[in-house]
């Protein structure tokens, strides 16, 4: 089948679940109920150990396989995902995205149709393209999961599911928050997946800020807040997160923006937050583009919890692989 996954439907969520409600495969936060997310959060926590201590390992996943199908440049989720898979005991697959077959024409399916008969039990899959991992968890077997890694600028699950439990770490009552995302809202996945969990867990008062021509452009996100003004959106803000620039996905960035008046107006500093919350902690998913959306002072200092963010994205990982691993009768 050499259908568009493009024109197939991406972004419904009925794949995610098994019947008794389990999850499945996790291809986006939008439709998970409270009590699944709270669930996940909890199971991450309780593979998190003490800063300096040995990571907490399991062998709940040993004699199955994780196939990491980076079709997009990633650091730090391929990594978290990759540490994720050894630390349960699984082996661990990494696929060149520089030489995999796909790029020699070969289609998505029968990429996946040979990970299935190298026996692969979980497919982790990033991709550029709008639709892909719903695409593939429709044609994959009944006994393989499907994990949205990053898909176009639609979703990723799980850099929400590690932003809601940063938060969470931090600040325990969702709906006594407000929370700021600042930056370029219209082409990022970790905004629409943060902002959908949020408003999951009932967060008091989302705020979008960004220039007009970054603004969320659809009805996806129309329970926030939107402003263009900076300070109206950290006014009393208790977490605000920075977005990068994706520039790989605006086609002419000059005729958006100047670089230099975006920092005059957006970027986010010591200076600026003092109209946050004295106590606001303050979020990047990375790569941070320093003095850009994010001075380096502010990134290092004493509200930052960025690194705390990249800490948490290992047990996250963790925690949802053990999930669709039970729903799927892995072990």
């Amino acid at each position: 089948m050499n259908a568009d996954p493009q024109t197939l439907p991406g972004r419904d969520t009925e794949l995610q679940l098994t019947p008794d409600g389990r999850l499945r495969h996790l291809l986006t936060l939008k439709g998970l109920d409270r009590d699944l997310l709270v669930r996940l959060l909890d199971d991450a926590e309780s593979y998190l150990s003490p800063v300096g201590a040995a990571p907490v390992r399991s062998r709940l996943l040993a004699g199955r396989t994780i196939g990491n199908l980076f079709f997009e440049p990633s650091t730090r989720t391929r990594a978290s995902f990759d540490l994720a898979g050894r630390r349960l005991g699984a082996d661990v697959l990494n696929l060149d995205v520089n030489t995999s077959s796909r790029k020699k024409g070969e289609s998505i399916l029968d990429t996946i149709y040979t990970l299935e008969a190298m026996a692969v039990d979980v497919m982790v899959v990033r991709d550029a393209g709008a639709g892909i991992p719903a695409y593939i968890a429709r044609h994959v077997h009944e006994h393989v999961c499907v994990l949205n890694a990053g898909e176009a600028d639609v979703s990723h699950p799980t850099q929400g599911l590690l932003d809601l439990l940063t938060i969470r770490q931090h600040k325990a009552d969702f709906a006594a928050l407000t929370v700021a995302i600042v930056g370029d809202i219209r082409h990022s996945r970790v905004a629409r997946s943060t902002a959908q969990g949020l408003h999951t867990l009932g967060v008091g008062d989302l705020r979008l800020v960004s220039p007009p021509a970054m603004a969320a452009d659809d009805d996806d996100l129309a329970f926030a807040t939107v402003t263009d003004s900076l300070e109206d959106g950290l006014r009393d803000a208790d977490v605000v997160m920075a977005l990068r620039i994706q520039k790989e996905r605006i086609d002419d960035l000059d005729s958006v923006l100047s670089i230099d008046d975006y920092v005059a107006n957006f970027g986010i500093n010591e200076e600026r937050m003092r109209v946050a919350r004295p106590d606001a902690i303050v979020m990047h998913p990375g790569p941070m583009n320093r003095g850009i959306e994010i001075d380096g002072a502010l990134a290092d200092g004493r509200r930052s919890v960025i690194t705390r963010q990249v800490t948490n994205g290992v047990g996250v990982r963790m925690a949802v692989l053990a999930h669709v691993a039970r729903a799927t009768g892995m072990v």
